[in-house]
């Protein structure tokens, strides 16, 4: 299978890179899966029921998100109607949504989809560890499913890079997302996980990771309070990860990254 995971999409930007430059990503590449991180998509924070519409009509199959998931407040209601958007799968039992889930690829074989969130530097969830070892202990790859992606949004890349090592093997690749800016680590490890420290964001890359700069700098520059933060709104570049997978043991093939559109130099794989 060829699939494609794209990194968090930050506001209008973002959003315009996305119906821009998937649909004809789907086609060209000739993609059967593709999960797209929205949660950034709403003007910055968060999303929205009509953003995960656009999402999906743009060519997404999945939403993965992260630590902005609730922002935009009516998703509270609006996510346990929808089981293509995940929230964090380490978030505490009873919270609204599903961390993980099993789709349908184009070509018919079965896709889990896994969202955990770390928790260095970040919001004290449940172990991600534990909690992706509870999901995977009742389904095996190349067995139950075709593949296994897992989106781990955070910021350490200590933490993400054990993260890949402890489920190299056992998942098709793991990717990281919420840092915004896209990492050359991207590979296979030895055990056939396809893996990269961080996809980046699909957005203005003049910016601060996504935001206008002025704002931004000012936060670092000085110690006066500064206006909200607000997405920039030149350009988007799509930023994403390109894997092939064998369809008998789910193991990653290969791995590319892909850049489209925007102030990034582009990259996109020859197939």
């Amino acid at each position: 299978m060829r699939i494609l995971m794209i990194g968090d999409v930050v506001g209008k930007s973002g959003r315009d890179a996305i119906s821009k430059h998937l649909p004809r990503l789907r086609e060209n590449l000739d993609l059967d899966f593709v999960v797209v991180n929205g949660e950034n998509a709403a003007h910055g924070f968060g999303i929205t029921d009509k953003i995960c519409a656009s999402l999906y009509k743009n060519g997404a199959d999945v939403i993965s998100t992260g630590n902005h998931i609730w922002d935009q407040r009516p998703i509270m209601n609006y996510i346990d109607s929808d089981p293509k958007l995940l929230r964090p799968l380490n978030f505490p039992e009873g919270t609204p949504g599903n961390g993980f889930g099993i789709y349908e690829a184009r070509s018919g074989k079965k896709v889990m989809v896994i969202n955990a969130m770390g928790r260095v530097y970040m919001d004290p969830l449940d172990d991600p560890f534990a909690a992706i070892e509870k999901v995977l202990s009742k389904v095996s790859l190349g067995e139950d499913v075709s593949a296994i992606l897992v989106d781990f949004h955070g910021e350490a890349s200590s933490e993400k890079q054990a993260i890949g090592h402890v489920l190299d093997s056992r998942v098709s690749v793991v990717v990281g997302t919420h840092t915004h800016v896209p990492t050359a680590d991207y590979r296979i490890l030895p055990g056939g996980t396809a893996y990269q420290s961080d996809l980046g964001m699909t957005g203005d890359y003049n910016s601060v990771i996504g935001m206008q700069k002025k704002a931004a700098c000012g936060r670092f520059t000085t110690k006066l309070p500064q206006a909200r933060l607000e997405p920039a709104s030149g350009e988007g570049t799509l930023c994403g990860l390109l894997i092939e997978t064998d369809d008998q043991t789910g193991w990653a093939k290969s791995a590319a990254p892909v850049r489209v559109g925007g102030s990034l130099i582009a990259t996109r794989p020859q197939i």
